[in-house]
């Protein structure tokens, strides 16, 4: 991160812009994924579950992601679920509309149907298609949305790969590099990300992995990142793994992210998790990305992420004042 981007971004948030938005547009999928947090009790709170929202569609949920979108201008847009393409006809309307307001728009996705022809040279977008590892774990844990189809479905795209890695994964030897091998030289794959399993506070699942597990992955990534280029991971990234933040208060990926869930209302907290996330075996590649950035040191003295929490403090002072009616104006970032 350069001088300038964080003077930008300093900007932003002090003139109450969102550097990041995620919108759950849809309750529905057709997956049952074992160990899905959104479809966690408590993602929401406790009081309702994704599937009782009452999602919206059609021209309504066309205006409603407009209207958030004015409201926060974020930077950046995360389209999730649900599965997105659930609603392929809203997101063909929504996505070119997105771009042309400047926004960078991702869409994450199982692929469990065939991505739009348009989106195939659509500037300003990605799409994220989520894979469970190799074929045979992946097509048990997210039928319909095989291998075969998933194949099909990317055909003429260009899109990133992004793996959760479990504990499952890493008892066998060499498993993240047979994974890379076999989707990295596919031409439609531009890169690969790679997260950690993140559970919930007291919940013991077979996908969370153990300490010894985890350093495991993080020795694996810092090699395979130089024997396959589309790992698209930097090696302070990578690294972050080890001392993830402790508290959403301290992921600069949480304060920075607004999330909505599927009624175009209801915010999911602390964090993209929702309920109470254990930070402490936090694998959110998001959030490990920009905790290397905080560590940054601006010519080599200042941490960009005191830069990050003070214009924040500030900010949050600024536009305290600024509603109660002070003539305190922000100039526009």
């Amino acid at each position: 991160m350069t001088t300038l981007e964080v003077i930008r971004a300093w900007q932003r948030i002090l003139a109450g812009r969102c550097p990041s938005l995620s919108i759950e547009i849809t309750r529905e999928c057709p997956l049952r994924c074992p160990g899905c947090y959104a479809y966690e009790e408590n993602h929401l709170g406790g009081s309702i579950t994704l599937r009782q929202l009452a999602d919206t569609k059609g021209d309504a949920l066309v205006a409603g992601v407009l209207e958030l979108v004015d409201s926060y201008r974020p930077l950046h847009l995360s389209l999730v679920g649900g599965d997105p393409l659930v609603r392929y006809r809203e997101l063909e309307i929504l996505v070119p509309m997105l771009t042309q307001k400047g926004v960078h728009v991702q869409i994450v996705t199982s692929a469990f149907r065939a991505l739009p022809a348009s989106w195939a040279h659509l500037p300003k977008s990605n799409v994220v298609v989520s894979i469970d590892g190799l074929q045979p774990e992946h097509d048990i844990r997210r039928a319909p949305a095989t291998y075969e189809r998933i194949l099909q479905n990317i055909s003429g795209h260009r899109i990133t790969i992004h793996c959760t890695i479990t504990s499952q994964m890493m008892r066998r030897p060499g498993y993240l590099e047979d994974f890379l091998r076999f989707w990295t030289p596919r031409p439609e794959i531009v890169r690969v990300w790679m997260s950690i399993f993140t559970p919930q506070k007291g919940t013991v699942l077979p996908e969370c992995l153990t300490p010894a597990q985890r350093r495991q992955v993080i020795d694996e990534l810092s090699v395979l990142r130089g024997a396959y280029p589309k790992l698209d991971m930097a090696e302070s990234l990578i690294r972050e793994f080890s001392h993830p933040p402790r508290s959403p208060d301290e992921c600069i990926f949480a304060q920075t992210t607004q999330v909505i869930s599927a009624d175009l209302k209801t915010h999911v907290k602390p964090c993209q998790f929702g309920g109470n996330p254990d930070c402490s075996q936090c694998g959110c590649m998001a959030s490990m990305g920009l905790a290397a950035v905080g560590h940054y040191r601006l010519a080599g003295l200042l941490p960009v992420g005191a830069v990050f929490r003070t214009s924040r403090r500030f900010g949050s002072i600024i536009r305290k004042m600024h509603s109660n009616g002070s003539p305190f104006h922000i100039l526009p970032a």
